[in-house]
């Protein structure tokens, strides 16, 4: 994905933290900033939360199974 200002890295992190990380990092972002959140498996929960705020993403998964979520808010 390119475009990317802000990466967060949630493989190795134990759970809240990947969700909470990546709540405050669009929320501290302009309009416009993308931020990537990667793990080794898809973050449904994540994606309700996403749309109540207003932010956009795109979610891709690589050969290697890792799960980049990119999101955003105009």
């Amino acid at each position: 994905m390119n475009n990317v200002d802000t990466v967060i890295d949630g493989r190795d992190l134990e759970p809240p933290e990947p969700f909470v990380r990546t709540m405050q990092a669009p929320a501290a972002s302009g309009p416009g900033q993308r931020v990537m959140l990667r793990l080794a498996r898809e973050p449904f929960p994540l994606y309700q939360a996403l749309a109540s705020n207003g932010y956009s993403w795109r979610t891709e998964r690589g050969a290697d199974g890792i799960v980049d979520v990119l999101m955003w808010r105009e």
